[in-house]
């Protein structure tokens, strides 16, 4: 998601958010609201993800570590508390060296293959060693990749490799760094990310090295608690990998030899300073939506201004611009996901270059800082369409005021219900009017969608509470992100009513966003806010908590509430006059079963708190009057028509 410059921190309504607190969900406890685990692990089953851990388990090993307990026994523990906590059947494996002889450079094997998550067995393999030998480490990422299955043909995997080691390497051949260079590659499918276990010094430096060259993160763990925080916060980030979704294509390296695309979505890899073609055959009616989200490795280098731009552009007689966008990190803490949008809307009277039929080219360019992450992205092309109106039909009135859904609109209260929002677009997780809780990892974005009708506004705020932090946190931020996304994903601006990214230290604070109401007519507004607004369907709400988080927060995955409103009632098209849809008995009975009281007892946040963040029960009763219609079916947004 792209972030802009980052914004002081306003006060929250009556400091009440301070009062606020949110307990972790236990190791490996599955929130009410999930993805059933037959969908998850159809997911998975796609996208090719997998996980082998490669465990030191030399002789140092064996020594204290300050808690009590040794170093391999806080490991054991630590890994036993990943396992727990990862998805039922992500395929996972471990490794393990320097545990079968004192002495030996060729010291390494594979305790557990890598195949549908065991958790027994990996914490019975775990138990099993006991520390001897040396540190093998550059042999054992050689090993280690080979582990790992390779993704299915025509399917676009991540795959990672999590070394834990508590010193530097002592055999000197193969070298670590150069191993995990090579491994690395373009760095579109396999990452390595290293855990330091009380290191300094040369250890520290090799294991960055290694996971620099692997297009990964290092994570600090200087003690046995802090162990087991960076373990679940590395091997999560592998499972909840973005899911991808397309065909696979090869943008062309100049204009003529540009990819030829059709309404549907693709799938594509960009290097640094690459600029990638697409041309597209477009009629002189529909509109037309050119998405891109690019994946980088999530927390890995970037630069302030790094990012995309996209450029739209006719081929006919005469060349014109018929649009540009981009999406840049504006910060250097680390990568995150980046999506914009171009689009080809026809204009109202007609008769302008960008109106004509023909072919229409797309160019994709990232732009890359030296010293930044040198890895190839995976990006993810959506190319929709939008029919006109039927002949005759006169659109409803543009909207471009928030009204009653603006910044001073009373945000839904009661007990929030557990989700687990998507990785991206193509799983973001479906949510209606209400409070829903999550969590997220630093370098993460989740993803969530919301039908919004015809007439209609959304209008929601991530709330994070107050979160233990750790004792040498000293000076460190970081910052929370949250963006709205229309049906054809492009992005939507908080047009100077919001505020949508925020510092983040581990203290109480709050970002909120929305829209205008959804009006056909919006195409044509000069007011950036509401120019994307213009089809009824799902709008997508992500929430990105920056990676430099990894340094703050106690806890492995922050806590967010998210308060989601859908403001005004839903009419039955785009038209003039269309009138109210209207609820049946059985959706107002649904409507009730989803209510607040929906949430199992001890899940979150007690509704008496939720009401004093809002200002107390004279609140609630103003929240109850943002009348809000049940959806009908969701439309999809590449084929999208007049009513």
């Amino acid at each position: 998601m792209a972030r802009r410059h980052r914004t002081t921190a306003r006060a929250l309504v009556g400091g009440a958010l301070l009062a606020l607190g949110m307990s972790p969900l236990p190791a490996g406890a599955a929130p009410v609201e999930a993805q059933s685990p037959r969908q998850s692990a159809q997911l998975r089953a796609d996208g090719q993800n997998s996980l082998v851990m490669v465990l030191d388990s030399s002789g140092s090993m064996k020594e204290a570590d300050g808690s009590g307990s040794t170093r391999i026994a806080s490991a054991r523990k630590a890994v036993g508390t990943v396992v727990d906590a990862l998805p039922d059947g992500y395929p996972t494996g471990l490794r393990v060296y320097g545990a079968d002889k004192p002495k030996g450079f060729d010291d390494t094997r594979l305790a557990r293959p890598v195949e549908p998550l065991d958790r027994a067995a990996i914490k019975q393999a775990v138990a099993d060693v006991t520390p001897k030998g040396d540190t093998p480490i550059g042999l054992s990422l050689r090993r280690a990749a080979a582990d790992l299955p390779e993704p299915a043909k025509g399917s676009l995997g991540r795959r990672t490799i999590l070394l834990i080691s508590d010193g530097e390497d002592t055999c000197g051949a193969p070298r670590p760094c150069a191993v995990a260079e090579q491994l690395g590659g373009n760095g579109v499918d396999l990452r390595i990310d290293t855990i330091g276990f009380q290191v300094r010094g040369k250890a520290r430096d090799e294991l960055e090295c290694i996971a620099e060259a692997g297009h990964g993160s290092y994570y600090d763990a200087p003690d046995a608690e802090a162990l087991a925080r960076q373990l679940q916060r590395a091997s999560r980030l592998s499972a909840d990998g973005y899911r991808f979704k397309g065909e696979q294509i090869k943008g062309g390296s100049r204009a003529s030899d540009a990819a030829a695309v059709a309404p549907g979505q693709y799938v594509d890899t960009i290097g640094p300073g690459e600029t990638r073609w697409y041309a597209a055959e477009l009629d002189a009616k529909s509109t037309a939506d050119m998405a891109v989200t690019a994946v980088p490795q999530p927390g890995v280098k970037v630069a302030y201004g790094d990012g995309i731009e996209l450029k739209l552009t006719s081929s006919n007689e005469y060349t014109s611009s018929c649009g540009s966008a981009n999406a840049r990190f504006a910060q250097d803490e680390g990568a995150m996901t980046l999506t914009t949008a171009v689009s080809r809307v026809p204009s109202a009277e007609g008769g302008q270059f960008c109106d004509e039929r023909g072919r229409y080219l797309l160019s994709l360019h990232r732009s890359s800082t030296s010293g930044s992450d040198p890895a190839r992205w995976p990006v993810e092309l959506r190319y929709g369409t939008e029919r006109p109106l039927k002949k005759g039909m006169v659109p409803a009135q543009s909207s471009t005021e928030y009204g009653k859904a603006g910044k001073d609109a009373v945000p839904p209260t009661g007990t929030p219900r557990n989700v687990t929002g998507g990785t991206g677009f193509n799983d973001a997780r479906r949510l209606d009017r209400g409070i829903w809780r999550d969590r997220l990892l630093p370098a993460q974005t989740r993803f969530y969608k919301v039908h919004v009708g015809w007439g209609q506004q959304l209008r929601y705020s991530a709330d994070f509470a107050n979160e233990p932090t750790v004792a040498n946190a000293g000076g460190a931020s970081s910052f929370v992100d949250t963006a709205v996304f229309a049906p054809g994903r492009s992005p939507v601006t908080p047009g100077g009513e919001f505020t949508a990214q925020k510092p983040y230290n581990g203290e109480p604070m709050s970002v909120e966003h929305g829209t205008v109401p959804v009006s056909w007519t919006n195409r044509w507004e000069s007011v950036q806010a509401a120019v994307p607004v213009r089809s009824a369907g799902d709008y997508y709400i992500a929430v990105s908590l920056g990676p430099e988080a990894s340094k703050i927060a106690k806890n492995a995955a922050i806590g967010v509430v998210l308060r989601v409103d859908v403001v005004g009632d839903e009419r039955d098209g785009p038209h003039h006059r269309a009138p109210v849809l209207h609820d049946s008995e059985e959706e107002k009975g649904e409507d009730a079963a989803h209510g607040d009281s929906a949430a199992p007892a001890g899940a979150g946040w007690s509704g008496a708190v939720i009401a004093a963040v809002a200002g107390g029960a004279a609140v609630v009763s103003v929240a109850v009057l943002l009348l809000v219609r049940r959806r009908r079916g969701p439309v999809d947004p590449m084929t999208r028509g007049g009513a």
